[in-house]
């Protein structure tokens, strides 16, 4: 994995360093003073000049970001993750937003020069991100006003019972973040207790697809994920059994990954609350909810006929709602019309289209639209219709287009290994993405 940086440097707008970190080192702080000659001063004596927020001079790659008055530079001389130190340099920002209860300045930077130290030295560990959680750095690192003092808990009048036992409890909670970090728990707190164990698991996908006007498929694929919400005592371990469809998969930080590369289970101790265990991509063995068979004549200049069939394929049992047919029309339409077997159509002059709603839409149905579209008459020559393609706008509830099945959801209590009783729910969502048919 390449690492994010060798170093870490606060400067001011003038490129003044306010506060350095180095994890390696390859770099030094006169590397970090060129960024003000080389490439601060330089869009200075160039204004025109497009710089963006990565230089590499010489064998040293400077990425920086402007945040208020201040500017935050990553040096690295290895093959750095860009991605990855961004979304660092934008974790660490919100950190120090909420330790200092204010926004990170230069003042404030002068002001908390040790607390900012003590807090570098925990988020990155050679040159590679570690732990930017607030909740939890929080009872490792405590705030101005967090830390009891032994001498004012004297000077109030407490007892020294009293300040060894707030003393024992903030230790005790720095032990347990301890744990939570290198128990790879950090998501998910010791200690919640629920009445009723529930797990709510929804796999929502969207389908994008290109047809021709006869129904062929050009292209298409699906995109989906799976959401959950946990509402679940202690420290319970899930295991999620599904069946191989799935194609460039990400996972939460919560999953195992090693599990589920050599067994293709999904196990994972989940985060308390809702949250998005898993991406994924399917692009083949797609089964359509919906074809389309248009057929739109003009005719003449002044006439458009529009012939539109639509057929769900999926079971009776099951209904989509609502579904929208967006039929394009030319820009010179006058009037409109039309006569459907289900639902509702009208002619919208700002979508350019004939819109068609079917509020409930059962499966194994067929409902046709036909259309009159009146054009306006021109004597100057225009140019041909760009005939945009028909677009399907759809929701069917427990449909997976992809084929992705859900076989098991096993839930173990995780530090004794046994049953854990919980209710679970698994629900499904299909919808249209780019449902686009050619006409």
């Amino acid at each position: 994995m390449a690492s994010a940086a060798s170093a870490i440097y606060f400067l001011n707008l003038r490129g003044d360093i306010l506060l350095e970190r180095r994890y390696k080192d390859d770099v030094d702080r006169e590397i970090a003073e060129s960024f003000r000659d080389r490439i601060l001063n330089a869009r200075e004596r160039d204004a025109t000049a497009v710089y963006g927020p990565i230089r590499t001079l010489g064998s040293v790659t400077f990425m920086y970001l402007r945040h208020a008055d201040i500017y935050i530079l990553l040096l690295t001389r290895s093959n750095g993750n860009a991605m990855l130190s961004f979304q660092f340099m934008t974790s660490i920002v919100s950190l120090f937003q909420s330790y200092f209860e204010g926004d990170l300045t230069e003042s404030s930077i002068r002001a908390n020069f040790v607390l900012m130290y003590e807090l570098l030295d925990e988020v990155m560990d050679y040159g590679l991100p570690q732990l930017t959680d607030p909740a939890i750095l929080k009872t490792l690192i405590l705030q101005k006003g967090y830390k009891a003092d032994f001498s004012s808990l004297l000077g109030a009048n407490v007892s020294l019972a009293d300040a060894a036992a707030k003393k024992a409890k903030e230790a005790a909670a720095a032990a347990n973040a301890t744990l939570s970090v290198t128990g790879a728990v950090g998501w998910r707190r010791e200690g919640i207790k629920y009445k009723r164990n529930e797990i709510y698991l929804d796999i929502v996908e969207q389908v994008n697809v290109l047809m021709s006007n006869n129904g062929a498929v050009l292209r298409n694929d699906v995109v989906g994920r799976i959401q959950m919400k946990c509402y679940l005592s202690d420290m319970p371990e899930l295991r999620l059994g599904l069946n191989d469809q799935m194609q460039d998969v990400t996972f939460h930080q919560c999953v195992n990954l090693g599990a589920y590369e050599s067994q293709k289970v999904v196990t994972f101790v989940p985060p308390d609350g809702e949250f998005e265990l898993m991406r994924y991509r399917v692009n083949d063995g797609i089964t359509l909810p919906f074809k389309v068979l248009p057929v739109i004549n003009e005719v003449g200049r002044t006439k458009l006929e529009a012939n539109v069939t639509v057929k769900s394929t999926f079971s009776n049992k099951t209904m989509a709602g609502p579904v929208v047919v967006l039929v394009p029309v030319p820009d010179n339409t006058a009037s409109a019309k039309m006569l459907v077997t289900a639902g509702r159509a009208k002619y919208d002059a700002t979508k350019k289209a004939l819109v068609w709603k079917i509020t409930k839409f059962m499966g194994n149905a067929e409902h046709t639209l036909r259309a009159e579209v009146a054009l306006v008459a021109s004597t100057k020559e225009k140019k041909p219709w760009g005939r945009p393609p028909i677009q399907l706008q759809f929701q069917v509830p427990m449909l997976s287009c992809s084929g992705l099945r859900v076989q098991y959801l096993k839930v173990v209590e995780r530090k004794l290994g046994s049953a854990y009783k919980a209710e679970k729910w698994v629900r499904k969502l299909c919808k249209s993405g780019d449902f686009l048919i050619r006409i």
